[in-house]
This record gives structure tokens, sequence and C-alpha cells, in this order.
């Protein structure tokens, strides 16, 4: 019995995570591409042609946080399965699983300090630990819980950009008071809100030991983004772990139960994201505007779009199981971690100065050939790796170091 559960796999898993993977970097690759600023900020950096700010519209309404949202998702529903394995083979799930997150960490501090700063695994194994205390907990409570945390979060993020929005309307009023004017310039001439990018783009269209300077100095970011982020990851992974016990993710629900909740997260979810986009849009950029509508206004709308969008994928995944596409899709999302990994050793080797050069070179709009190459990149190698090996590269040195011993690659 145990054997059976460690070799099964399940497809809508490994299919939805590859989907995720690749809609990641099409978030990531403005990332790669262009100065920070540009990635929250669009009015920056990135060009301003009309092709470059529909590029921005649309990823923004249909990708911004979505993928990442399907990512933890899937994060937690492994996680709550790598644990229910572990304790199928009589295994202590306890040292199973902070193994792999111990590693984790460390490979995403190597992955933030030596390749790229928009690491994303340092977050999640420290989020996936504190995540294992709620292992035990049925789906229903997982769901409240992290309904609850999750608005906390918003609310946080809903009274700081809602008050510094009231204060610049308050501040550019006709006759505004003088006190109010003096407060919102002293906030937008703060550090914080200063776009120059100068040092940034010089460090990283210089050498590699340059840009690796530069991430040791700000290698604080990785625990800010601990503190950023928590109210969001820690929800989305409790709810990946109670969507893994109620099936959702895997596969067990009724079409019609799929199709409904599709309905019924996407249509808000669309309609608010192209609202708040729009705004953004309409209000030429205006940063502050942008910033509230990206760590704040979004955030609703994103949660709902990530669950419609894993409903809509799983109804897709089921109908075309047997596709040469979605049998790519399936073999990229389970060398999902190399796939990530890979990708920024890519993309960091083309756009920084140690490499092609190409920082901040490029518009919005003409990074998609990046990606569709990079995608491409992904579906024509994953699958025949894994017919001819266990695992990912990646995944298998992962699993390997967390296990203690070199595990069996070639099958």
């Amino acid at each position: 019995m145990s054997s059976q559960v460690v070799a099964t796999r399940h497809i809508t898993l490994d299919a939805l995570r590859g989907f995720a993977v690749m809609g990641i970097l099409a978030m990531n690759i403005v990332a790669f591409a262009l100065p920070e600023w540009a990635y929250v900020a669009p009015g920056t950096y990135g060009g301003d042609s009309a092709a470059d700010k529909a590029s921005w519209l649309v990823s923004f309404i249909f990708i911004d946080g979505k993928m990442r949202g399907l990512f933890s998702l899937l994060f937690g529903a492994s996680m709550a399965l790598i644990i229910e394995r572990a304790e199928a083979k009589g295994e202590n799930p306890a040292k199973v699983h902070y193994s792999r997150m111990i590693w984790l960490l460390l490979f995403g501090a190597a992955h933030y300090l030596f390749i790229w700063w928009g690491d994303i695994l340092f977050l999640y194994a420290v989020i996936g630990c504190i995540a294992y205390l709620f292992r035990k907990w049925e789906a229903k409570r997982l769901i409240k819980w992290a309904l609850i945390i999750y608005g906390l979060g918003f609310l946080l993020y809903a009274l700081q950009f809602g008050g510094l929005q009231f204060l610049q309307f308050m501040a550019t009023q006709p006759g505004a008071d003088a006190s109010v004017v003096a407060q919102y310039k002293e906030i937008i001439a703060s550090p914080d809100f200063s776009l120059d990018a100068s040092a940034e783009i010089a460090a990283y269209s210089g050498s590699y030991a340059d840009i690796v300077a530069r991430r040791w100095d700000d290698a604080l970011n990785l625990l800010i983004l601990i503190a950023q982020s928590f109210a969001e990851t820690l929800p989305l992974m409790m709810l990946g772990m109670a969507m893994k016990k109620n099936g959702f993710l895997t596969g067990e629900w009724d079409r019609s139960d799929y199709a409904r909740w599709a309905r019924k997260m996407l249509i808000p979810g669309l309609l608010i994201s192209t609202g708040l986009g729009l705004w953004v849009a309409s209000s030429g950029f205006d940063l502050i505007t942008t910033l509230g509508n990206f760590l704040a206004w979004s955030l609703i709308p994103r949660l709902l779009m990530t669950i419609g969008y894993a409903a809509l994928l799983i109804m897709a995944i089921q109908s075309f199981a047997d596709s040469a596409f979605i049998g790519r899709v399936t073999a990229t999302g389970r060398a999902a971690f190399t796939n990530y990994l890979g990708t920024s050793i890519l993309m960091s080797t083309i756009f920084y100065g140690y490499g092609l050069g190409l920082y901040n070179q490029a518009g919005r709009a003409s990074l998609w050939f990046f990606v569709l190459g990079a995608w491409a990149l992904m579906l024509l190698w994953s699958k025949p790796w894994l017919e001819r090996f266990h695992f990912g590269p990646f995944e298998w040195l992962w699993r390997s170091l967390a296990r203690g011993k070199l595990q069996p690659l070639k099958k």
C-alpha cells in the first residue's frame, strides 16, 4: 500500500505546476530585463508606447500575482502530499519536511545572492516551516483561517495605501491646507519614492562581481520580503493544503463543480482587475495610484482569479489529458524547480552585463518574445528528460540533499 502511495502522481498537480511556472515567467521577465521599479510602476521604465502600455494592462489583469498565487497553492498541496506519503511509509514527517525546507532555504539564498534578486524560494521555505504546524487541520478549518489571515493582510495594506491616497487627494485639491501639502511633499520626496534607478542600471549592466556585490548589500531584502508577503503567502499555502485534502487540486470534484467555481471566481475577479487596471492607466500611471493597486486593491481579485484559474485549468487538463501538449506541460511541472532556476540562469545571462548586456534595452511589449522562447524551451526539454530520468536535475539535487544520500536518477 505504501509503495503505491509513493508511486502515485496527480496529473492535475503536475500540469497546474507547469502552467504556473510558465505563467510566473511572464511577470518575472520584467524584473529580469528592467529596473525594479518597472515591475510595480509601469510609468517609470519599460517604454511608453501603446504596445508597452497594453502589455502592462494585459499582464496586470490576467497574470500579475495569479500565477504566483497558483504556485503557492500548489506548494501547500505538495507539502501536504509529501507529509502524507512520509507518514504512509512510516517516516518522521517533521524530519522529512524540515529537511526539505532547510535545503530550499539555502537554494533560495544562493539564488538570490548569486543569480537573481527576485527569488521566491527563501520565502516559501520560511512560510513552509510555519504552514507545517497546520498539517493536521481539516480542510474547512484551514480555509477559514487562511481567509482570516488574508483578510487581515488586505486590511493592513488598505489602511496604509488608502490613507496615502486620501492624503494625495487632499493635498492636490485647490486651496489645500499648507500643512497637508507639506506632509504629502515630504512623503513623495523620501528615498522610498525615489524613481532614480541609475545605480541599479549601472550595476546590472556591469560585471558579475558588481552584481553579486549589490545582492550582498541588499541581502536584508530576503527578510523584508517575508514581512511583506507573509499574510498573502501563508494563507495561499493553507488553502493549497485544504484543496489537496478536499480533492479540489487533485481533480476529484465533479466537472460541474469546477465550472461553477470557475464562474464564481473568475467573473468578479476579472471585472475588478480590469477596473483597477483602467484606473491606473487613466491616472497616467501615477505612482501612488499604481502602488496602491499593486500592493493593496488587487489582493482580493488576485485571490479570486487564482482559485478560478485553478478550477478552469483542471477542467482543461482533464479534457485534454491525453494530448501531447498537456503531456509536455505536465513534464514541465514535474521539473518546475529546474525550470524556475534554469529560467533565472538563462534570463540573467541574457540581460545582465556579464552576458548579452540587454538590461534596460528592451521595451515591455518586446519582452514577450523572450517569454515565448523560454516557454518553448521548457516544453521541449522537460518531457524527453523525464522519459530517461526520474527527476529534473535540480529536483534530484534537492531530493538527494534533503534525504542525505544520492537518489537514483536514471530510469
